[in-house]
């Protein structure tokens, strides 16, 4: 691939883009709003001037909704020798364009599974898919040479190609996305009028489950309106457990024993069942999870702490596999849970407090 155009020059139009030019590609960028595409372009993800012949591929990167209309466009216009989109969904589009009688031996629908929660040509980094994987739905019709293209995109972009067919996407796609992104939101609109006193005991887990839901929602409105369907069985079953878990807990209030007896089982059933699909969401690098031990850190904010903690367990001979941050509340200080293999927790907790640091234990 030598030349692309990228159509749409939001987060994930312009994270493409730059992840393409920086591996020499020539990616010429447009935009419904011209000066989206110039803050994209002087961001160094390509040119906002137009190409002068077709493209290798074009790249529709457009809200859902809109995704058929950009395709049927530049596809009639030969714009490019190969073309994908990149929306959320993937069977809505693609009938779209067969009800159009479009030939779609060029096209191939695709899905990067990465973003933020914050949007736009600014909020993107050539490193936003590394490493996360990049769905591809091919069918019998697509071109060969098509499918070769957007999979040396998903290798520029440093992502993991994963073949699905598109309504099967469609519904993985509402169970870890979707859905989930409407819980959050459920969950952190129970703070809107919560009592100050409340909100401010705040700690990590509430933080944890409402930080998706900070997202924009014009975009979460094209995303769910293109798979309503989906999302809406999954939420008749998550309200089935919910009406069965409230249940559960009126039954503890109760003075009767069995009753109470009832309601545990049924508070002990819910608990486990998500302890069972916790354990199936994949680990570091996709494999399945392991165990971690957790090192706890007191430390004060200020500039250089994490960088100095990495660099003790460095030389320590310790690995991070993950961290987190927990601030104090009206606190200059916070918590920092390193997560390390359960061999090397002892190995890091005696170099670290030789070192200075306070561990809490």
């Amino acid at each position: 691939m030598r030349t692309a155009l990228v159509i749409g020059t939001g987060l994930i139009g312009t994270s493409a883009a730059l992840a393409l030019s920086q591996r020499g590609v020539t990616v010429h960028l447009a935009d419904h709003a011209p000066e989206q595409a110039r803050t994209a372009a002087a961001l160094g993800a390509g040119t906002d001037e137009a190409p002068d012949g077709p493209v290798d591929l074009a790249i529709v990167a457009a809200p859902p909704a809109h995704v058929a209309d950009v395709l049927a466009d530049v596809m009639s216009r030969g714009a490019a020798r190969g073309y994908l989109d990149v929306a959320s969904v993937k069977g809505g589009p693609r009938r779209e364009l067969e009800s159009r009688g479009l030939d779609l031996a060029a096209y191939i629908g695709t899905h990067p599974m990465s973003g933020r929660e914050k949007s736009g040509p600014l909020a993107a980094t050539g490193d936003l898919f590394e490493g996360r994987p990049w769905v591809l739905t091919p069918t019998r019709d697509t071109d060969t040479e098509v499918l070769n293209l957007a999979l040396e995109l998903v290798s520029h972009c440093r992502a993991v190609p994963v073949v699905m067919d598109a309504d099967a996407h469609d519904r993985a796609v509402a169970l870890v996305s979707h859905m989930p992104h409407l819980v959050s939101s459920l969950v952190a609109a129970r703070l809107e009028h919560a009592e100050e006193a409340a909100v401010r005991l705040c700690g990590q887990g509430i933080r944890d489950v409402t930080r998706i839901a900070a997202s924009d929602p014009r975009m979460w409105i094209d995303i769910l309106s293109a798979n309503p369907g989906p999302v809406a069985d999954l939420l008749t079953d998550v309200a089935a457990d919910l009406e069965e878990t409230v249940q559960a807990l009126r039954a503890l209030q109760s003075c009767d024993d069995h009753k109470r007896s009832a309601g545990t089982t049924g508070i002990e059933d819910v608990l486990r069942r998500g302890n069972a699909g916790q354990v199936r969401v994949p680990g570091k690098h996709g494999s399945a999870p392991r165990a971690y031990e957790v090192v706890a850190v007191l430390i004060d904010d200020q500039p250089g702490q994490l960088a100095r903690i990495f660099a003790d367990a460095g030389m320590a001979g310790v690995n991070i596999e993950d961290v987190r941050i927990e601030h104090a509340t009206g606190q200059q200080a916070g918590l920092v849970q390193l997560m390390v293999e359960p061999k090397a927790a002892p190995v890091l907790t005696a170099a670290l407090r030789e070192r200075g640091w306070a561990i809490r234990q």
